[in-house]
């Protein structure tokens, strides 16, 4: 099955653009809206130099989200607790490095969203953190955004991995060193949820596996109450053979991760609609959690997750439409699922003229109207 190329702009495979290129220029966009002209300036001041002043401590929120089941062992089969709303279980990606990307404060007014996921923090060679691997952690366009967000009452999940680039789970040789990479990324930004999308090379290697797995399971202590989310890619079916192995690595590693999360697009061929293929790839992965942990339909039901595509996906004759995303919607407040997001932000509107599928989906739409599906779901 073709993997996600979540990191791969469609463009760049089309038109010969090197990646780096494409971040700069995007990059440039981002610099301007955030300056003056861009509308947030005031809302980036205001936020202050002081990060963490923006959001609580980074247990508070999440130990009334999380479930206080014990890690490793097998989950209660009677009736689940009653599941409080998360404010991050709908938190749509933003690649502040690629496809031009949105005014963060522009989309939150225009929706009422409150989180981003933003990408990707990875490898700068060394077992260290970057955005995108060059891009200091803070003092830049990210950090700014990120004030910005906060100012206007949001926060951020920041997600480390993707397809393309240079993988922390791949350079940092060990566990310990792993969690110290995205420990650093956690102080930085006070973090209250943190993502890996584990894919590529990072996914197919079963020491690396097992090594994230180690790695949040560090975290995990180290930081009561972060919420943490494990992103793949998948089958129609459910996780493949990789996503498998990871899951019942962390299941027998006791690691109490919040959410299992699959990407279910770039399938290279399915039945139905992608909404239907969404609901079966998420009853495949319910399986796989309910099965590696010993929980009740319920309770895996709640630990498990889905990271969509808006509009033409990577493949031209797949296409996730509005309607999908509304199957998904349901399915996700049936179930009281973990997540809720879709890739990305920088796609969510028409495409005008000269436009790519970096910058839109793809299909007709109004601005932001994947976004405002998403939005309504409260975990």
């Amino acid at each position: 099955m073709p993997r996600p190329h979540r990191l791969r702009p469609i463009s760049s495979a089309r038109s010969g653009l090197s990646l780096r290129s494409l971040r700069t220029a995007s990059i440039a966009v981002l610099a301007v809206l955030l300056g003056t002209g861009g509308g947030i300036a005031g809302a980036v001041g205001g936020a202050g130099t002081a990060v963490g002043k923006a959001g609580t401590a980074a247990g508070k929120a999440g130990v009334a989200a999380r479930e206080t089941g014990t890690a490793g062992a097998a989950r209660t089969s009677g009736a689940p607790p009653h599941r409080a709303a998360v404010p991050m279980a709908a938190a749509p990606y933003e690649y502040l490095g690629w496809g031009n990307p949105q005014n963060p404060a522009a989309v939150m007014a225009a929706t009422g969203t409150k989180w981003f996921t933003l990408a990707f923090i990875l490898s700068d060679g060394g077992c260290n953190p970057k955005w995108d691997g060059d891009r200091a952690l803070t003092g830049g366009i990210d950090e700014s955004a990120i004030k910005a967000i906060r100012a206007k009452g949001g926060d951020v999940v920041i997600s480390a991995g993707g397809w393309s680039g240079a993988k922390l789970g791949e350079k940092c040789g060990s566990a310990s060193a792993l969690a110290g990479a995205y420990q650093k990324v956690i102080d930085a930004y006070r973090l209250k949820a943190l993502d890996i999308d584990i894919e590529n090379t990072e996914f197919s290697n079963p020491t690396v596996r097992k090594r994230v797995i180690d790695a949040l399971k560090i975290v995990k202590t180290r930081n009561p109450g972060i919420i943490t989310y494990v992103t793949m890619g998948t089958t129609p079916d459910g996780p493949d053979a990789n996503g498998k192995d990871l899951i019942k690595k962390g299941a027998a590693a006791g690691l109490d991760n919040d959410g299992w999360i699959v990407m279910p697009f770039d399938f290279g061929g399915h039945s139905g609609t992608m909404g239907k293929a969404t609901v079966s790839a998420l009853e495949g992965l319910k399986s796989v959690v309910k099965s590696a942990y010993g929980s009740s339909d319920a309770d895996a039901y709640r630990h498990i997750g889905v990271s969509s595509m808006n509009g033409k996906t990577d493949q031209a004759d797949e296409t996730v439409t509005l309607a999908d995303f509304r199957t998904i919607l349901a399915y996700a407040q049936q179930h009281h699922i973990a997540r809720f997001a879709f890739w990305s932000v920088n796609r969510d509107r028409p495409c005008g003229p000269g436009s790519d599928g970096d910058s839109c989906s793809g299909v007709s739409q109004e601005p932001y109207a994947y976004t405002k599906v998403v939005v309504k779901y409260g975990g």
